[in-house]
């Protein structure tokens, strides 16, 4: 096992990781940037190094700066969270020729599962169904050719890297030229990768992922499914799991997809399977996730395990000691993604020092987050504050539970989407679990009237 652990992130997943380690016995290391200074995980850190100025691509995208502090401070090993470089090949193979071990699968399994075209082939190969589309487009004469055979709506989408950049829905011919160069143009500048391809745009569908962990003896254990389908713009705001949509004859085979997709690259690591669902309850593979999620803690709450703590013990050699049949999900859980941000003014991100905070408490109700009373929330970073998760043994004890928890819920200060999460947890299709993945356009159009 390793006894010291470099945390290349910050915000609420570095607390997260240096939570697990202390718990496993393992020393950590924080790096942060001018701007995190007086960040939470600096402050819970074993050791703490500063890596650069407040821009992400000066300090938390710094490769040479994190590596540095890495082999200075004697770390055996290095967690990247999610984000940032926790799916950059480059980053890992950099770790690899410095003997640092990266808490994740190897550079060529995030080259191989970060190719969506590649990934594609690989599933279809594999026996998984994937959604009707095409591979790596050449042109822009021959995507329109493509888009004429497959039909209206379709989705163009960027070959690398995921957050829903460089991904147009195309409803006409009319609009395909201008979708095509601004996906282009938007995986370049994101991914340096400006690689496209065309996939069916499937509707209406439900957004399930299926929780892997494997270890490097192929051995493979499924912790079950997450809902995803509150969405806007292709961003995650409320997960759930199990999901109401599927029958126990669905998630058994999706179970064995997922199964299938992991073995089909000799996956080992914590890694999540996405799929897609239609109103035939047919399900294709979207696209296989090599890291953890920020909606991981959803799993924890209904399987008991700690996914973090099995990451590490995984990277650390273990052979998992957790079998398929020995895995249950327990009642149900619900995470609310709370983000600085202004429902009201097109979720305009806000920052600023948080003047009072109160934090829900009770039984299995869980707040992930990195702030604190007087902190201030940069202007630089992602806007997601804090995941507010709970359990009840039945969804609409979940339902009710997580009402009471978000209206504890006090963060003074800075403007926040707390209550439009209690508007959609009192939406019709949400109570009544028939929401699917556009639904937060109909729900920001009612909003409005």
């Amino acid at each position: 096992m390793f006894s010291k652990i470099l945390i290349a992130n910050r915000g609420e997943i570095a607390v997260r990781i240096i939570r697990a380690c202390r718990e496993m016995g393992i020393s950590t290391v924080a790096v942060y940037s001018e701007a995190d200074k007086d960040s939470m995980h600096v402050q819970l850190a074993d050791e703490s190094y500063c890596i650069g100025p407040s821009k992400v691509s000066d300090s938390y995208l710094n490769i040479p700066a994190i590596l540095t502090v890495a082999i200075e401070s004697g770390a055996q090993a290095i967690h990247p969270g999610y984000g940032l470089l926790s799916e950059n090949a480059k980053f890992v193979s950099l770790c690899e020729q410095c003997n640092i071990e990266f808490i994740g699968p190897a550079s060529k399994m995030i080259s191989l599962l970060g190719d969506k075209d590649m990934a594609r082939k690989t599933m279809r190969k594999a026996g998984v169904p994937v959604t009707p589309g095409t591979d790596v487009l050449k042109s822009l004469e021959q995507a329109k050719e493509e888009a004429l055979k497959i039909g209206f709506p379709l989705l163009i989408k960027a070959r690398s890297g995921g957050g829903g950049r460089g991904i147009r829905r195309v409803d006409s011919i009319e609009e395909f030229d201008n979708a095509y160069n601004q996906a282009h143009a938007e995986a370049e500048s994101a991914f340096g990768d400006g690689a496209l391809y065309i996939e069916k745009f499937l509707f209406p569908v439900k957004h399930i992922e299926m929780q892997l962990l494997c270890d490097k003896y192929g051995n493979v254990v499924c912790l079950g499914e997450r809902e995803c389908s509150v969405q806007r713009k292709n961003q995650k705001l409320i997960e759930e799991s199990p999901s109401s949509a599927i029958t126990e004859e669905i998630r058994n085979m999706m179970f064995e997809a997922s199964v299938k997709a992991a073995k089909a690259v000799n996956y080992n690591s914590v890694g999540t399977v996405e799929f897609l669902l239609d109103k035939d309850k047919n399900f294709y593979f979207m696209e296989m996730n090599t890291r953890l999620q920020v909606e991981h803690g959803v799993t924890e709450m209904v399987t008991g395990l700690d996914i973090v703590q099995w990451q590490i013990r995984v990277a650390a050699g273990m052979k998992l000691t957790r079998n398929q049949e020995s895995i249950f999900m327990h009642g149900h859980a619900i995470e609310c993604r709370i983000n600085a941000e202004d429902p009201d003014f097109d979720f305009r991100p806000s920052c600023g020092k948080i003047t009072k905070l109160h934090l829900p408490g009770g039984s299995f109700v869980r707040f992930d987050t990195a702030i604190y009373q007087d902190y201030i929330v940069p202007p630089f970073y992602d806007s997601m504050i804090g995941k507010l998760i709970v359990q009840g043994r039945t969804r609409e004890m979940a339902i009710r539970k997580m009402k009471m928890a978000l209206s504890e819920l006090n963060i003074d200060g800075i403007k926040h989407n707390r209550d439009l999460m209690l508007e959609i947890l009192s939406d019709e299709k949400f109570i009544d679990g028939t929401y699917t993945t556009d639904f937060m356009a109909d729900f920001e159009e009612k909003r409005k009237e």
